[in-house]
């Protein structure tokens, strides 16, 4: 087997927004950023940030988004985040681009008066929560979600709390492990001046943007790798639903001939494809996240894993897809083999998978 070198990601382009969009092209701004902060992807960063500033986003409610998220994602990535927006506003500014610095900042009152934070931020929390919480199992945590993070963060008036839950849902979306908080914080975002249609809008912006999943299900696509657009080419050939994301291609070394072009497929739970058989090349698969099947014909089918790679010889019938309570994602790359058949079709598609077939593999 070849030698794989390093693959990069496709920068994803933001989606155009149309005239029945609830949420505005601000706000796709705000939760794009806060998606690839949460994720420490500063390459995707710094473009996302610059199309943000064009799309009238202010330098302040980027300093501000930056600076609520340390509470989600920690120091660290807020800290990068803020360290690119400072790179890209000297760069913007060299190349003669006055960036709108937006509304003044100001000092919070509150966060001079300790008593009166822990009260503002006491009624915040109840607002988001729909109820009073009281985490009386840690009263340090207890104090500073109120104290610190509803009453001296949510203080700042460069970001409506409208707009911090539009931020910290797209962040959440984009870490693995977070599903209670993220299920409070999509509840949150209602209580707090979104609508749920705005909230379902941006889970889908979230998912069809390749940000993230948005419900964390199964934590099998929740940032690591791209998702993709829905793969309407191949749909014929799928029972359930797809994605397809490309990745750059890979040069191979300069005594060997051709390139690898790499695809990232994610198979949404149950999903799985046709059997089908390569001709002229054998398909390699590199299983990223989830758990999923892989069969040949006449053999027992083999569950995956992360980590697994399943290496297919060329003119073998086989099927693969998602096991049917967990999302699955592989690269999928082709390497041509030699004595090609000519006027052979590179994929050959056969018979579905049928669902007695499939259920019983679920079964076990």
């Amino acid at each position: 087997m070849k030698k794989i070198l390093t693959t990069l990601f496709i920068l994803l382009i933001m989606a155009t927004t149309t005239n029945a969009q609830r949420l505005t092209e601000r706000q796709l701004h705000l939760a794009t950023v806060a998606s690839l902060e949460a994720q420490g992807d500063l390459v995707r960063l710094d473009p996302a940030i610059r199309a943000a500033l064009d799309g009238g986003v202010t330098i302040n409610e980027l300093k501000e988004a930056f600076s609520h998220l340390y509470a989600y994602t920690g120091f660290p990535r807020s800290l990068n985040a803020l360290g690119v927006l400072g790179k890209v506003l000297e760069d913007r500014k060299a190349n003669g681009i006055t960036d709108n610095e937006g509304k003044a900042w100001t000092r919070p009152s509150v966060w001079d008066d300790a008593k009166a934070s822990l009260e503002v931020g006491t009624r915040v929390q109840t607002q988001l929560s729909g109820r009073p919480f009281n985490y009386d199992f840690c009263p340090q945590d207890d104090y500073y979600l109120k104290a610190h993070l509803f009453g001296d963060i949510f203080a700042g008036d460069q970001l409506t709390p409208a707009d911090r839950e539009i931020v910290t849902v797209a962040a959440l979306s984009s870490i693995k492990g977070v599903a209670p908080q993220l299920a409070a914080h999509k509840a949150g975002a209602v209580n707090m001046g979104n609508t749920q249609e705005q909230v379902d809008e941006l889970c889908k912006y979230l998912r069809e943007n390749g940000l993230s999943q948005c419900d964390n299900a199964a934590d099998a696509v929740a940032g690591d790798w791209p998702k993709g657009n829905p793969n309407s080419g191949y749909a014929q050939y799928f029972i359930g639903n797809s994605h397809l994301a490309g990745l750059h291609p890979v040069n191979l070394n300069a005594d060997e001939q051709g390139v690898l072009n790499f695809a990232n497929v994610t198979f949404e739970p149950g999903c799985r494809n046709n059997w089908h058989i390569h001709h002229g090349a054998r398909q390699i698969l590199i299983c990223v996240s989830g758990r999923g099947w892989y069969q040949e014909w006449g053999k027992p089918a083999i569950p995956l894993k992360a980590g697994d790679i399943v290496d297919i010889p060329e003119g073998v019938k086989h099927w693969h897809g998602a096991q049917a309570d967990s999302w699955f994602q592989h690269l999928a790359v082709h390497v041509e083999v030699e004595n090609t058949q000519p006027g052979s079709v590179p994929n050959e598609w056969l018979e579905p998978v049928d669902d007695e077939h499939y259920n019983k593999l679920s079964a076990k």
